[in-house]
């Protein structure tokens, strides 16, 4: 194997060359660079001379969780329909597991599971069957997939509703057999969109332990969500798309920092000018509604000074992934 050297003190300090290094201040992280498990390169697909998708590119690390955010019409579902081989791209290349999903798309469903948007389970069939009659696509002997469908049910919580068929089951439930269904033929990689939508509080944290279980066992995760804390919590990196295309990508947390800072300032029903003084210091300030957000960054402890003696009504609290996508994508509605 090829050697390579770095000099960090009085004596070289030899790598492989498939080491990845990380040099920021003083400190070096030192670990093994592992080729990307889903690599995307300028993705494009257009409807009816509409461009949906536009010139998209990523790669997700295994066991990594990768989220795509965006508005409605920005671009996800149908960058999943792509990667799932449900829509023909027009151009670009993307690589599952290093096989092309132009050309190889029957070996990568083989190692890949979808949790889609949309509730297409069998109505007819108990939840256990649509288990057993969805693993049998993957030619799983019969008996296997009695075994994985007993375990699916314990992990996804549903084993005492075994019996039931589907239109008696609630949202929540639903939406987690779709998960255990997607994980019959153990794939490697997992495709989430929306994965929960429309649960309540209860049902989604349900969802949210389950999801870090399988990134715990090593499984990579690709979702979209409109829920930006369950982004924030989820995700090891994200993307921002909008009108088809990356606008920023990076971890939540560095995001947050970059965009918007450590906090946000929120001045309520404001008179006329009150934000004058701050945007004109130099502070970054937006206008929604009946309200206007201050950036104030390293000046909060004096913009919170100032505010509490003009007797505006103000609260302070910790930025979160939220005001990033809303400063990028901006707070008017989509259709």
């Amino acid at each position: 194997m090829r050697k390579f050297r770095v000099v960090l003190g009085p004596s070289p300090v030899h790598f492989p060359d498939d080491t990845a290094l990380r040099v920021r201040g003083s400190k070096v992280t030192v670990g093994v660079a592992m080729e990307p498990y889903l690599a995307v390169d300028g993705l494009s697909k257009s409807y009816d001379g509409v461009p949906a998708v536009r010139g998209l590119s990523f790669t997700i690390s295994p066991a990594e969780t990768y989220g795509l955010l965006g508005p409605n019409g920005a671009g996800k579902s149908t960058t999943i329909s792509c990667l799932y081989g449900l829509v023909r791209p027009d151009a670009g290349r993307a690589l599952i597991g290093g096989l092309d999903v132009r050309t190889e798309l029957r070996r990568i469903k083989a190692l890949a599971g979808i949790v889609p948007q949309d509730d297409c389970l069998d109505p007819d069939l108990s939840v256990e069957e649509n288990l057993w009659v969805y693993g049998h696509y993957f030619g799983i002997e019969s008996g296997e997939v009695r075994r994985r469908a007993d375990e699916l049910l314990r992990f996804v919580e549903l084993a005492d509703h075994r019996k039931k068929k589907v239109p008696e089951l609630s949202g929540g439930m639903r939406r987690r057999l779709l998960i255990g269904r997607a994980l019959i033929n153990q794939p490697k990689l997992l495709i989430l969109d929306e994965p929960t939508t429309g649960l309540d509080p209860q049902a989604r944290h349900l969802v949210w332990s389950r999801l870090r279980e399988l990134k715990r066992r090593g499984v990579t995760m690709l979702l979209t969500t409109h829920y930006m804390d369950e982004a924030q919590m989820l995700c090891d990196r994200l993307a921002i798309m909008d009108h088809g295309r990356m606008s920023v990508e990076s971890t939540p947390r560095e995001l947050i920092d970059r965009h918007v800072g450590a906090s946000v300032v929120e001045l309520h029903a404001p008179p006329p000018g009150a934000a004058r003084p701050f945007s004109e210091a130099g502070i970054e300030t937006h206008e929604f509604e009946d309200i206007v957000y201050l950036f104030p960054r390293d000046q909060t402890p004096d913009v919170l000074r100032k505010l509490s003696e003009t007797g505006v009504a103000f609260a302070s609290r910790p930025a979160n992934l939220e005001d990033v996508f809303l400063k990028i994508v901006g707070r008017g509605l989509r259709d």
